[in-house]
């Protein structure tokens, strides 16, 4: 059985990954629609093989299906972010499955501070009317600190933030059910504390979008 379940997912897999040839037949880097399509299938297959043939079948083309319309949905709202923000501080990343926007502290706040500066809020109210344009999603906002200081106030002072942001979004129009908030203190650099601009780096917000449907 395991045998045959993960041949199903190699061979959709396989399938998907076919089509992603240019006229010519030579290979290209595929999109984030078709990254989306070959996961669903994936896991469309999967949880199909568990009973039969014929549903793992069917498993895998709505798992397809699935995937591409997510995919899709994310490479346009990540085109229409990337129109909406002109603050170049500010990094818009398609994960594949998730849209991930992320906020250094100079965009947002002062230092030790959770209040959002005027600047910031009108870059979140942007985020917000794009977030309300796209209501097929849910809304993670984490906060991260750098090193400095003692852990108790490093997690305190990344919990606030990420509240005072998912706050500015609800202002926004996002309807409060989408959000919600996580605090990671210093538990998750991107770059070294031992530099100003490692830990320059290490102080933000991060606002993780996952698609619903």
């Amino acid at each position: 059985m395991k045998t045959r379940i993960a041949l199903l997912a190699a061979t959709t897999g396989v399938f998907a990954l076919g089509a992603c040839a240019d006229i010519n037949g030579q290979p290209r880097q595929i999109n984030k629609t078709e990254q989306g399509a070959i996961a669903g299938a994936v896991v469309g297959g999967l949880i199909g093989a568990g009973k039969n043939k014929e549903t793992a079948v069917k498993g895998a083309l709505l798992g397809t299906a699935i995937g591409a319309i997510g995919g899709s949905m994310l490479d346009q709202q990540e085109k229409a972010l990337k129109q909406q923000i002109t603050n170049p501080n500010i990094q818009i990343v398609n994960r594949g499955n998730y849209l991930s926007v992320i906020m250094p502290e100079s965009a947002l706040f002062a230092t030790d501070s959770a209040a959002v500066g005027a600047a910031g809020q009108n870059d979140l109210y942007t985020i917000g009317r794009n977030l309300t344009q796209y209501p097929n999603s849910t809304i993670q906002v984490i906060g991260h600190t750098d090193s400095t200081g003692s852990q108790a106030y490093n997690q305190d002072l990344s919990e606030r933030r990420a509240r005072s942001v998912a706050g500015i979004l609800t202002a926004a129009g996002v309807a409060q059910g989408r959000l919600a908030t996580v605090g990671r203190g210093a538990a998750q650099p991107v770059a070294s504390n031992d530099t100003v601009a490692g830990r320059a780096q290490n102080r933000r917000v991060e606002i993780n979008i996952y698609p619903t449907k």
